[in-house]
């Protein structure tokens, strides 16, 4: 929450705890009734100036005086405050918040990325272009019209904060992305998200070749070096550049009707425990399934027309957008 956002909201308690002092001052000493005692202090709070409901005991003439010089000053105080919140859209700002936070609350199997710079910010567009849900937690404010032009949803803070991780669902969440600029801050973020969700799968990255056993000790799953990546990229761009341009196409060119995609065989998947000939894949999708992930982490390449599919098994796919669509429907994967 945005310090402005607190003083409103500390400002408008102080306000309502005048308003109910005066009510209960006024039935206290004067013995009026609640209605009574609320438009003597409104009245009075706001120097409107009409004439006392009933007649004032000495007692309730100075418990008035003592509001006024009290209370006014307050209240013109705050009714000012409230008219620059009004003209800086703060208080539009105070009740987005509130309608981003119940929107976080209510998702879940989604994915938070930690940190939104250059990295973070490429990963999150990936994820949504899928689509998936994407939950990012930023510390800079400067992202903030970026995160609401892109209907983004996005927590306001520090990473490392165990507090942020679970107003952004973590212990709902599918997977995190520890994508901070600094590698202590994500040995950091991976070891808190670990605690928090045993079971959540945490991407890393990292800037130093020393950090990797560091993340890894620390809960993630797999460590990124972006700096390792891309100079194996130059290198095979030199040594292999069609086979670079081919799996960039694939991979990564979200325009082309060629795609390569990973699918996962689940308990409902109508193709489960038969071979890949009996899958009829290649002949009714018109697929390539160019590797099998076996569940224990094998990987078969080129699999042959008699590997069996099994429940846990991911198939890695080359071919049409369509038709890869239509075989995740029938593994139940959309």
């Amino acid at each position: 929450m945005s310090p402005s956002s607190r003083r409103f909201i500390l400002d408008l308690l102080i306000f309502a705890l005048i308003v109910l002092g005066g009510c209960i001052g006024f039935m206290v000493i004067e013995g009026w009734t609640a209605f009574d005692a609320l438009y003597m202090t409104i009245t009075t709070l706001s120097t409107v100036g009409f004439m006392e409901v009933h007649p004032l005991s000495t007692y309730g003439r100075i418990f008035t005086m003592i509001m006024i010089l009290s209370g006014v000053g307050f209240i013109l105080y705050f009714l000012g405050s409230l008219t620059r919140m009004i003209v800086e859209g703060t208080i539009k700002d105070i009740f987005g918040r509130r309608t981003l936070e119940k929107k976080i609350h209510h998702i879940s199997n989604h994915y938070i990325v930690c940190g939104y710079g250059r990295i973070g910010r490429t990963v999150t567009q990936l994820l949504r272009d899928k689509p998936l849900e994407v939950v990012v937690i930023e510390k800079e404010a400067e992202h903030i019209a970026d995160f609401q032009e892109k209907n983004l949803l996005y927590i306001l803070g520090e990473a490392t904060s165990e507090e942020n991780l679970l107003k952004a669902g973590i212990e709902r969440a599918r997977g995190l992305v520890a994508a901070a600029s600094s590698d202590a801050d994500n040995v950091y973020i991976a070891l808190t998200a670990r605690g928090l969700n045993p079971n959540l799968y945490i991407l890393a990255r990292a800037a130093e070749e020393a950090s990797v056993k560091k993340l890894i000790r620390a809960g993630a799953d797999s460590v990124v070096s972006p700096y390792e990546i891309g100079a194996r990229r130059m290198a095979n761009t030199i040594l292999r550049p069609a086979v670079v341009d081919f799996i960039e196409f694939a991979v990564h060119d979200r325009s082309l009707e060629l795609q390569m995609e990973e699918l996962t065989v689940r308990e409902n998947s109508r193709i489960k425990e038969v071979t890949l000939m009996e899958a009829g894949i290649r002949k009714d999708y018109d697929l390539i399934v160019v590797a099998i992930k076996k569940k224990s982490g094998e990987m078969i390449f080129n699999p042959s027309s008699n590997a069996k599919i099994q429940i846990g098994d991911t198939l890695i796919a080359l071919g049409e957008r369509d038709n890869l669509s239509r075989l995740e429907k029938k593994l139940g994967l959309s």
